[in-house]
Protein backbone atom coordinates (compact mmCIF):
# COMPACT_ATOMS: atom_id res chain seq x y z
CA UNK A 1 0.00 0.00 0.00
CA UNK A 2 2.86 2.41 0.80
CA UNK A 3 4.32 1.88 -2.68
CA UNK A 4 0.92 2.50 -4.25
CA UNK A 5 0.48 5.74 -2.29
CA UNK A 6 3.96 6.91 -3.28
CA UNK A 7 3.41 6.14 -6.97
CA UNK A 8 0.09 8.01 -6.93
CA UNK A 9 1.84 11.18 -5.79
CA UNK A 10 3.09 11.73 -9.35
CA UNK A 11 -0.48 11.48 -10.63
CA UNK A 12 -1.62 14.15 -8.16
CA UNK A 13 1.28 16.44 -9.02
CA UNK A 14 0.46 16.02 -12.70
CA UNK A 15 -3.15 17.09 -12.07
CA UNK A 16 -2.01 20.10 -10.03
CA UNK A 17 0.46 21.08 -12.75
CA UNK A 18 -2.34 21.08 -15.32
CA UNK A 19 -4.41 23.34 -13.07
CA UNK A 20 -1.52 25.75 -12.61
CA UNK A 21 -0.89 25.84 -16.35
CA UNK A 22 -4.55 26.54 -16.95
CA UNK A 23 -4.42 29.55 -14.63
CA UNK A 24 -0.87 30.79 -15.30
CA UNK A 25 0.16 29.23 -18.62
CA UNK A 26 2.61 30.77 -21.05
CA UNK A 27 -0.03 31.09 -23.76
CA UNK A 28 -1.76 34.16 -22.46
CA UNK A 29 -4.57 34.10 -25.06
CA UNK A 30 -5.60 30.64 -23.93
CA UNK A 31 -5.22 31.47 -20.23
CA UNK A 32 -7.37 34.56 -20.56
CA UNK A 33 -10.31 32.42 -21.61
CA UNK A 34 -9.97 30.14 -18.59
CA UNK A 35 -9.26 32.68 -15.85
CA UNK A 36 -11.96 34.85 -14.37
CA UNK A 37 -10.92 38.50 -14.67
CA UNK A 38 -12.33 39.12 -11.20
CA UNK A 39 -10.22 36.39 -9.58
CA UNK A 40 -7.72 37.21 -6.90
CA UNK A 41 -4.82 36.34 -9.19
CA UNK A 42 -6.11 37.75 -12.43
CA UNK A 43 -3.98 35.11 -14.20
CA UNK A 44 -0.63 36.36 -12.92
CA UNK A 45 1.80 34.53 -10.65
CA UNK A 46 2.77 36.23 -7.45
CA UNK A 47 4.08 35.44 -3.99
CA UNK A 48 3.09 32.01 -2.69
CA UNK A 49 1.88 30.90 -6.12
CA UNK A 50 5.38 31.13 -7.63
CA UNK A 51 6.41 28.01 -5.72
CA UNK A 52 6.50 24.75 -7.70
CA UNK A 53 3.35 22.60 -7.55
CA UNK A 54 5.42 19.93 -5.79
CA UNK A 55 5.78 22.36 -2.88
CA UNK A 56 2.08 23.24 -3.04
CA UNK A 57 1.26 19.53 -2.83
CA UNK A 58 3.70 18.95 0.04
CA UNK A 59 2.19 21.83 2.01
CA UNK A 60 -1.35 20.52 1.48
CA UNK A 61 -0.39 17.07 2.76
CA UNK A 62 0.37 18.63 6.17
CA UNK A 63 -2.93 20.54 6.45
CA UNK A 64 -6.09 19.33 8.16
CA UNK A 65 -9.26 19.03 6.04
CA UNK A 66 -10.61 22.17 7.73
CA UNK A 67 -7.47 24.15 6.86
CA UNK A 68 -7.55 22.84 3.30
CA UNK A 69 -11.09 24.12 2.90
CA UNK A 70 -10.03 27.51 4.27
CA UNK A 71 -7.11 27.56 1.83
CA UNK A 72 -9.52 26.84 -1.01
CA UNK A 73 -11.45 29.95 -0.09
CA UNK A 74 -8.51 32.31 -0.69
CA UNK A 75 -8.66 32.33 -4.50
CA UNK A 76 -10.06 30.54 -7.52
CA UNK A 77 -6.67 28.99 -8.21
CA UNK A 78 -6.39 27.45 -4.75
CA UNK A 79 -10.04 26.42 -4.88
CA UNK A 80 -9.27 24.47 -8.05
CA UNK A 81 -6.29 22.80 -6.38
CA UNK A 82 -8.19 21.89 -3.22
CA UNK A 83 -11.19 20.57 -5.16
CA UNK A 84 -9.09 18.35 -7.43
CA UNK A 85 -10.40 14.74 -7.12
CA UNK A 86 -6.92 13.21 -7.35
CA UNK A 87 -5.81 15.09 -4.22
CA UNK A 88 -8.62 13.62 -2.10
CA UNK A 89 -8.15 10.20 -3.63
CA UNK A 90 -4.55 10.42 -2.41
CA UNK A 91 -5.72 11.42 1.08
CA UNK A 92 -8.12 8.47 1.15
CA UNK A 93 -5.37 6.04 0.11
CA UNK A 94 -3.10 7.50 2.80
CA UNK A 95 -5.57 7.81 5.69
CA UNK A 96 -8.34 5.23 5.22
CA UNK A 97 -6.59 2.46 7.16
CA UNK A 98 -5.52 4.86 9.94
CA UNK A 99 -8.95 6.09 11.04
CA UNK A 100 -9.92 4.87 14.49
CA UNK A 101 -13.72 4.76 14.16
CA UNK A 102 -16.63 4.62 11.77
CA UNK A 103 -20.38 4.60 12.36
CA UNK A 104 -23.68 3.94 10.59
CA UNK A 105 -23.83 7.52 9.28
CA UNK A 106 -20.27 7.78 7.98
CA UNK A 107 -19.66 4.28 6.57
CA UNK A 108 -18.94 4.48 2.83
CA UNK A 109 -19.86 1.86 0.25
CA UNK A 110 -16.55 0.06 0.66
CA UNK A 111 -16.84 -2.11 -2.46
CA UNK A 112 -17.35 0.82 -4.82
CA UNK A 113 -14.83 2.96 -2.95
CA UNK A 114 -12.15 0.26 -3.08
CA UNK A 115 -12.80 -0.22 -6.82
CA UNK A 116 -12.42 3.52 -7.40
CA UNK A 117 -9.24 3.67 -5.29
CA UNK A 118 -7.71 0.69 -7.10
CA UNK A 119 -8.02 2.33 -10.51
CA UNK A 120 -4.93 4.12 -11.79
CA UNK A 121 -7.03 6.90 -13.30
CA UNK A 122 -9.27 9.31 -11.39
CA UNK A 123 -13.00 9.03 -12.04
CA UNK A 124 -14.53 12.45 -12.53
CA UNK A 125 -17.92 11.10 -11.45
CA UNK A 126 -16.65 10.16 -7.97
CA UNK A 127 -16.54 12.89 -5.34
CA UNK A 128 -13.53 11.73 -3.32
CA UNK A 129 -13.61 14.92 -1.28
CA UNK A 130 -17.14 14.11 -0.07
CA UNK A 131 -16.08 10.51 0.67
CA UNK A 132 -13.21 11.80 2.80
CA UNK A 133 -15.11 14.46 4.72
CA UNK A 134 -18.02 12.13 5.44
CA UNK A 135 -15.85 9.25 6.69
CA UNK A 136 -12.95 10.99 8.47
CA UNK A 137 -13.58 10.95 12.27
CA UNK A 138 -12.29 14.52 12.65
CA UNK A 139 -14.74 15.82 10.05
CA UNK A 140 -17.91 13.93 10.98
CA UNK A 141 -19.32 16.72 13.14
CA UNK A 142 -18.82 19.20 10.30
CA UNK A 143 -20.43 17.03 7.64
CA UNK A 144 -24.12 17.86 7.55
CA UNK A 145 -26.04 14.98 6.05
CA UNK A 146 -29.61 15.41 5.00
CA UNK A 147 -31.93 13.53 7.35
CA UNK A 148 -35.37 12.22 6.48
CA UNK A 149 -38.22 14.10 8.12
CA UNK A 150 -39.23 11.10 10.21
CA UNK A 151 -35.71 10.88 11.70
CA UNK A 152 -35.80 14.55 12.66
CA UNK A 153 -39.18 14.11 14.37
CA UNK A 154 -38.01 10.92 16.09
CA UNK A 155 -34.88 12.69 17.36
CA UNK A 156 -37.01 15.54 18.74
CA UNK A 157 -39.42 13.18 20.50
CA UNK A 158 -36.51 11.14 21.88
CA UNK A 159 -35.03 14.29 23.44
CA UNK A 160 -38.30 14.85 25.33
CA UNK A 161 -38.35 11.36 26.85
CA UNK A 162 -36.95 10.94 30.36
CA UNK A 163 -33.56 9.27 29.98
CA UNK A 164 -32.61 6.02 31.69
CA UNK A 165 -30.89 6.79 35.00
CA UNK A 166 -28.48 3.86 34.71
CA UNK A 167 -28.43 2.25 31.24
CA UNK A 168 -27.42 -1.38 30.96
CA UNK A 169 -25.42 -2.95 28.15
CA UNK A 170 -24.63 -6.56 27.23
CA UNK A 171 -21.03 -7.22 26.14
CA UNK A 172 -19.97 -10.31 24.20
CA UNK A 173 -17.68 -11.37 21.37
CA UNK A 174 -14.33 -13.05 20.57
CA UNK A 175 -12.33 -9.98 21.60
CA UNK A 176 -13.15 -10.88 25.22
CA UNK A 177 -11.59 -14.33 24.93
CA UNK A 178 -9.01 -14.58 22.13
CA UNK A 179 -6.55 -11.84 23.13
CA UNK A 180 -3.56 -12.10 25.45
CA UNK A 181 -4.82 -9.15 27.50
CA UNK A 182 -8.24 -9.34 29.15
CA UNK A 183 -10.50 -6.38 28.41
CA UNK A 184 -12.83 -6.98 31.37
CA UNK A 185 -10.00 -7.24 33.92
CA UNK A 186 -8.38 -4.10 32.54
CA UNK A 187 -11.66 -2.20 32.85
CA UNK A 188 -12.13 -3.41 36.42
CA UNK A 189 -8.61 -2.28 37.37
CA UNK A 190 -8.52 1.16 35.74
CA UNK A 191 -10.25 3.50 38.21
CA UNK A 192 -8.61 6.53 36.59
CA UNK A 193 -10.43 5.73 33.32
CA UNK A 194 -13.66 4.00 34.35
CA UNK A 195 -14.26 3.86 38.11
CA UNK A 196 -16.24 0.86 39.33
CA UNK A 197 -19.12 1.90 41.56
CA UNK A 198 -20.51 -1.53 42.38
CA UNK A 199 -22.81 -4.24 41.10
CA UNK A 200 -26.02 -3.54 39.23
CA UNK A 201 -29.19 -3.93 41.28
CA UNK A 202 -30.80 -5.92 38.48
CA UNK A 203 -30.09 -9.64 38.93
CA UNK A 204 -30.41 -11.92 35.89
CA UNK A 205 -30.62 -15.65 36.35
CA UNK A 206 -27.49 -17.50 35.23
CA UNK A 207 -25.67 -14.33 34.24
CA UNK A 208 -25.07 -12.37 37.43
CA UNK A 209 -25.67 -8.79 38.38
CA UNK A 210 -23.29 -7.00 36.04
CA UNK A 211 -20.74 -4.33 36.95
CA UNK A 212 -21.60 -0.65 37.31
CA UNK A 213 -19.10 1.92 36.02
CA UNK A 214 -18.97 5.71 36.20
CA UNK A 215 -18.38 7.80 33.07
CA UNK A 216 -17.26 11.41 33.36
CA UNK A 217 -17.70 11.44 37.13
CA UNK A 218 -21.51 11.55 36.96
CA UNK A 219 -23.02 9.03 34.52
CA UNK A 220 -23.47 5.48 35.79
CA UNK A 221 -23.96 2.51 33.47
CA UNK A 222 -23.83 -1.26 33.85
CA UNK A 223 -22.24 -3.93 31.69
CA UNK A 224 -23.29 -7.59 31.67
CA UNK A 225 -20.35 -9.60 30.34
CA UNK A 226 -21.48 -12.67 28.40
CA UNK A 227 -18.71 -15.25 27.98
CA UNK A 228 -19.13 -18.09 25.51
CA UNK A 229 -18.04 -20.75 27.97
CA UNK A 230 -16.10 -21.27 31.21
CA UNK A 231 -12.65 -19.80 31.86
CA UNK A 232 -10.70 -23.05 31.41
CA UNK A 233 -12.21 -23.75 27.98
CA UNK A 234 -11.69 -20.14 26.90
CA UNK A 235 -8.01 -20.23 27.88
CA UNK A 236 -7.45 -23.55 26.10
CA UNK A 237 -9.09 -22.22 22.93
CA UNK A 238 -6.99 -19.04 23.07
CA UNK A 239 -3.71 -20.95 23.38
CA UNK A 240 -4.67 -23.35 20.58
CA UNK A 241 -6.14 -20.50 18.49
CA UNK A 242 -9.39 -22.32 17.87
CA UNK A 243 -12.99 -21.24 18.24
CA UNK A 244 -15.16 -22.70 20.98
CA UNK A 245 -18.79 -23.69 20.83
CA UNK A 246 -20.62 -20.78 22.48
CA UNK A 247 -23.16 -21.60 25.17
CA UNK A 248 -24.84 -18.25 24.61
CA UNK A 249 -26.46 -19.47 21.41
CA UNK A 250 -28.33 -22.44 20.05
CA UNK A 251 -27.00 -23.16 16.58
CA UNK A 252 -28.71 -24.81 13.65
CA UNK A 253 -28.10 -24.84 9.92
CA UNK A 254 -30.46 -23.14 7.51
CA UNK A 255 -31.75 -25.83 5.13
CA UNK A 256 -32.00 -23.51 2.14
CA UNK A 257 -28.67 -21.65 2.34
CA UNK A 258 -26.64 -24.00 4.53
CA UNK A 259 -25.53 -21.05 6.62
CA UNK A 260 -25.51 -21.08 10.42
CA UNK A 261 -28.55 -19.67 12.18
CA UNK A 262 -28.36 -18.77 15.87
CA UNK A 263 -31.00 -18.31 18.52
CA UNK A 264 -30.38 -17.20 22.09
CA UNK A 265 -30.18 -19.44 25.12
CA UNK A 266 -33.08 -18.72 27.55
CA UNK A 267 -30.98 -16.85 30.14
CA UNK A 268 -29.41 -14.70 27.39
CA UNK A 269 -32.88 -13.82 26.14
CA UNK A 270 -33.61 -12.31 29.52
CA UNK A 271 -30.43 -10.22 29.30
CA UNK A 272 -31.34 -8.90 25.85
CA UNK A 273 -34.78 -7.88 27.07
CA UNK A 274 -33.26 -5.95 30.00
CA UNK A 275 -30.51 -3.93 28.30
CA UNK A 276 -30.51 -0.61 26.42
CA UNK A 277 -27.65 -1.47 24.06
CA UNK A 278 -24.88 -3.91 23.13
CA UNK A 279 -21.08 -4.03 23.03
CA UNK A 280 -19.45 -6.52 20.65
CA UNK A 281 -15.74 -7.04 21.33
CA UNK A 282 -14.09 -7.96 18.04
CA UNK A 283 -10.63 -9.49 17.68
CA UNK A 284 -8.81 -7.00 15.41
CA UNK A 285 -5.46 -8.79 15.65
CA UNK A 286 -6.18 -11.41 13.06
CA UNK A 287 -7.34 -11.27 9.47
CA UNK A 288 -10.68 -12.95 9.02
CA UNK A 289 -9.61 -15.25 6.23
CA UNK A 290 -12.31 -17.74 7.04
CA UNK A 291 -15.70 -16.75 5.61
CA UNK A 292 -17.33 -19.16 8.05
CA UNK A 293 -16.02 -17.16 11.03
CA UNK A 294 -17.34 -13.92 9.51
CA UNK A 295 -20.78 -15.40 8.94
CA UNK A 296 -20.86 -16.84 12.45
CA UNK A 297 -20.06 -13.50 14.10
CA UNK A 298 -22.64 -11.66 11.98
CA UNK A 299 -25.28 -14.31 12.75
CA UNK A 300 -24.57 -14.04 16.48
CA UNK A 301 -24.85 -10.24 16.39
CA UNK A 302 -28.19 -10.52 14.55
CA UNK A 303 -29.44 -13.00 17.15
CA UNK A 304 -28.62 -10.56 19.96
CA UNK A 305 -30.26 -7.64 18.13
CA UNK A 306 -33.36 -9.59 17.14
CA UNK A 307 -36.41 -7.27 17.40
CA UNK A 308 -38.15 -10.03 19.38
CA UNK A 309 -36.03 -9.00 22.39
CA UNK A 310 -36.21 -5.24 22.04
CA UNK A 311 -36.57 -2.26 19.69
CA UNK A 312 -34.22 -1.87 16.68
CA UNK A 313 -33.22 1.56 17.95
CA UNK A 314 -30.89 0.02 20.54
CA UNK A 315 -27.26 0.86 19.64
CA UNK A 316 -24.40 -1.55 18.95
CA UNK A 317 -20.86 -0.53 19.86
CA UNK A 318 -18.18 -2.70 18.24
CA UNK A 319 -14.87 -2.48 20.10
CA UNK A 320 -12.20 -3.42 17.56
CA UNK A 321 -9.68 -4.76 20.06
CA UNK A 322 -5.96 -5.44 20.05
CA UNK A 323 -3.94 -6.37 23.12
CA UNK A 324 -1.43 -3.55 22.64
CA UNK A 325 -0.14 -1.02 20.15
CA UNK A 326 2.98 -1.37 18.02
CA UNK A 327 4.39 -3.06 14.92
CA UNK A 328 4.43 -6.42 16.69
CA UNK A 329 0.65 -6.25 17.07
CA UNK A 330 -0.80 -5.18 13.69
CA UNK A 331 -4.42 -4.08 13.58
CA UNK A 332 -7.22 -4.73 11.11
CA UNK A 333 -8.61 -1.27 10.11
CA UNK A 334 -11.97 -0.44 11.66
CA UNK A 335 -13.58 0.07 8.22
CA UNK A 336 -12.57 -3.49 7.32
CA UNK A 337 -14.12 -4.76 10.56
CA UNK A 338 -17.39 -2.98 9.72
CA UNK A 339 -17.27 -4.38 6.20
CA UNK A 340 -16.60 -7.96 7.34
CA UNK A 341 -19.38 -7.87 9.91
CA UNK A 342 -21.75 -6.37 7.30
CA UNK A 343 -22.92 -3.82 9.84
CA UNK A 344 -24.53 -1.70 7.12
CA UNK A 345 -27.23 -4.38 6.88
CA UNK A 346 -28.33 -3.78 10.48
CA UNK A 347 -31.30 -1.50 11.26
CA UNK A 348 -29.67 -0.51 14.57
CA UNK A 349 -27.33 2.45 14.98
CA UNK A 350 -23.78 1.17 15.26
CA UNK A 351 -20.20 2.31 15.67
CA UNK A 352 -16.82 0.57 15.33
CA UNK A 353 -14.15 1.99 17.65
CA UNK A 354 -10.48 0.93 17.70
CA UNK A 355 -9.55 -0.07 21.25
CA UNK A 356 -6.23 -1.07 22.81
CA UNK A 357 -6.79 -3.34 25.82
CA UNK A 358 -3.43 -2.59 27.46
CA UNK A 359 -4.18 1.16 27.73
CA UNK A 360 -7.96 1.18 27.09
CA UNK A 361 -7.24 3.72 24.35
CA UNK A 362 -10.43 4.46 22.43
CA UNK A 363 -12.75 2.89 25.00
CA UNK A 364 -14.07 6.16 26.41
CA UNK A 365 -14.89 7.44 22.91
CA UNK A 366 -16.96 4.34 22.31
CA UNK A 367 -18.70 4.54 25.69
CA UNK A 368 -19.53 8.20 25.09
CA UNK A 369 -21.18 7.35 21.76
CA UNK A 370 -23.05 4.42 23.33
CA UNK A 371 -24.41 6.50 26.21
CA UNK A 372 -25.59 9.23 23.86
CA UNK A 373 -27.28 6.74 21.56
CA UNK A 374 -29.05 5.12 24.49
CA UNK A 375 -30.53 8.46 25.58
CA UNK A 376 -28.07 9.70 28.20
CA UNK A 377 -27.62 13.46 28.11
CA UNK A 378 -23.90 14.10 28.46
Amino acid sequence: MAAKIHSFESVVIGHLSNIKERFFGVKRTEVAQDVDCNSTHGGYLGGFDTLPVEIHFLIMTFLSPQDLCRLGGTSQYWRALVRDPSLWKYFLLRDLSLWSSVDHLSMPDMESLERALSQSSVSESRDFMADYLRTCPACRGLWHQSRPAYETVASFLKSMVVTVAEPRFAMFGPGLEQLEACLVLKMLNSPDILPVTGASQRQISGIGSGITFMYGGQHKFSIFTLHSTNRAERERARLEQVDVQSRLFIQREDEASGRPVFSLAPNVQEVCQAVEGFIFASNAERERGCSEAKERELAQIKAMLDPEWGPPSRPLLVLSCTSREGPDCPRVPCLKVAQWLKLSLLPNPWMVQDTVVETLSGLLDGIQWLLRQSGTRL
